[in-house]
């Protein structure tokens, strides 16, 4: 690791969005030092046991079947090597059995608007770290292109394999590739699910649909000594596999993929599970003193710029709080604050999108909302815009606009300007289900941590009322909550950002 001094904008790899840095004071640590101290708390961890309330069984057979010549781990949401519970457990089952470990990622690139160069880009090249670290642990790592029922029970059957661990996702998508391998996978394998992603399993967190923060806060809280806990470390492996895994030659896999490259890759955020904490000891170091204060400023760098990490998987929001609450000692505010965004705001969503099959329909809020909305869809706009004229930022609102423009160049908008961003396209389109369309097109589009729970869940409170509550009564928004131009000017210095992403040759 370099000795250098940090400099806080490129504590990732590039230069970070949109907020001038603090200055950093004169006792600095050596970049690198987080990442040294987790590797000492994992060699002080190996005697940790894992919590059988992390897994699940899938199918109705839980013993491996006899003669087999290896466990899988299939990997989806958690693309990472360490700090991953469902890797974990795959190769706690494969030394048990004496048996190589293999982990494998299905690589599906939907024909989409929503398939871009940004988000597949940094999946792969995270992938290729994933890669080097097996490579390095004696695991072999498999690339294997297309649907997972399509290829992975072939997969499985062709090696041998006597069982697969699988992470935990509550998206759509995500679920139907579960039930299409589930049909095709041989009746004598275990499939055993481990929620790799959030701090309380999803399952074991609230067995329904949670109606708010406030209902949802005390069952985490409850858990969370028993979940909050130090990881396994993922060691070499002792058995080796006596088929090894085909190389990937991944700069030929990326340049193959028919994306979209005009969303290209965004310079402050570096892919992989080593930049990633390198952004959460910037965090920790430099903004976190600043976040409960000043996190809804966006002017001002007090944000973790994380989510496009724990998006992708590439760090753990588990190693994240461990971290923050370790080192954040004389920043208990801040650390409180973010801790209630990290573990309760993030795993609402996922309780949301797990429990609700029209998480991403103006159907799946609740029935007031869906009321009151309905009462005032024919109400007069007094600006209409169309998709086209949004996605180009070519409103009368340069607030809007310099948001806008943020997200599609650095594919990152501040969260404070994400609620008022999809606020205004419920109030500037024809009808809620056409403003929530559009959010979350342009959400999943452009932010590199779209197309996950957090993206659906945040335009669904801002378009639907999801998590929030009746408010007084208005055109247009009706009981949804409202938020306006003047409102920011009160929060932040709107002109300083705009002078920024909006200026006027724009």
């Amino acid at each position: 690791m370099s000795e250098k001094k940090r400099k806080a904008p490129t504590a990732a790899g590039g230069k970070e969005p949109s907020a001038k840095q603090p200055k950093l004071e004169k006792a600095e640590k050596a970049a690198g030092w987080l990442q040294s101290l987790v590797k000492r708390q994992r060699e002080d961890t190996k005697d940790t046991k894992f919590n059988e309330k992390r897994q699940r069984f899938l199918t109705d057979t839980e013993k491996m079947k006899q003669g087999s010549e290896g466990v899988l781990y299939w990997m989806q949401r958690d693309q990472r090597v360490q700090d991953n519970w469902a890797l974990i457990r795959a190769q706690q089952l494969a030394t048990k059995e004496g048996l190589p470990l293999h982990v494998c990622f299905c690589l599906v690139v939907p024909k989409s608007e929503l398939s871009t160069l940004r988000h597949y880009a940094f999946l792969l090249k995270g992938l290729q770290e994933v890669a080097t670290d097996c490579k390095r642990l004696n695991v072999q790592f498999h690339l294997l292109r297309g649907a997972p029922g399509e290829v992975l029970p072939g997969f499985v059957s062709d090696r041998g394999l006597g069982a697969v661990v699988t992470d935990f996702s509550p998206l759509r998508e995500p679920q139907q590739w579960l039930n299409d391998v589930k049909k095709k996978l041989s009746k004598d394998i275990p499939l055993i699910q481990v929620d790799a992603h959030n701090i309380v399993p999803c399952w074991v967190a609230s067995p329904k649909l949670e109606y708010a923060a406030r209902t949802i806060r005390g069952k985490i809280t409850k858990l969370l000594p028993e979940f909050l806990t130090d990881f396994l470390p993922v060691e070499k492996h002792q058995h080796t596999a006596t088929r090894t895994a085909k190389p990937v030659d991944w700069e030929q896999t990326l340049a193959s993929l028919d994306v979209d490259r005009t969303v290209g890759e965004p310079q402050w955020a570096k892919p992989g599970s080593e930049a990633g904490m390198a952004m959460l000891e910037s965090f920790i170091d430099v903004r976190l003193k600043l976040f409960a204060t000043q996190r809804n400023d966006p002017n001002t760098a007090a944000l973790s710029q994380l989510s496009p990490w724990i998006r992708f998987g590439q760090l753990s929001a588990q190693r994240v709080a461990l971290q923050v609450r370790r080192c954040g000692k004389n920043a208990s505010e801040s650390v409180a604050a973010f801790i209630e965004e990290l573990v309760v705001r993030r795993e609402l969503t996922d309780n949301f999108c797990f429990y609700n099959e029209k998480y991403d329909k103006v159907e799946g809020a609740y029935e007031w909302a869906q009321k009151t909305l309905k009462d005032h869809a024919k109400d007069k706009r007094d600006n209409i815009y169309t998709r086209e004229q949004l996605e180009k930022a070519q409103t009368h609102d340069k607030l809007w606009n310099g948001a806008q423009y943020q997200m599609v160049v650095e594919g990152k908008m501040h969260g404070f300007l994400r609620m008022y961003w999809a606020k205004k396209i419920l109030e500037w389109t024809c009808s809620p289900e056409e403003a929530l369309s559009i959010a979350l097109y342009l959400n999943d589009r452009y932010e590199l941590d779209g197309q996950d729970p957090n993206g659906f869940v945040g335009c669904m409170w801002s378009i639907c009322g999801i998590h929030d509550q009746g408010w007084a009564e208005r055109p247009v928004f009706g009981k949804i909550r409202y938020m306006n131009y003047k409102g920011c000017l009160r929060k932040f210095k709107v002109a300083q950002f705009e002078r920024k992403y909006w200026p006027k040759k724009a």
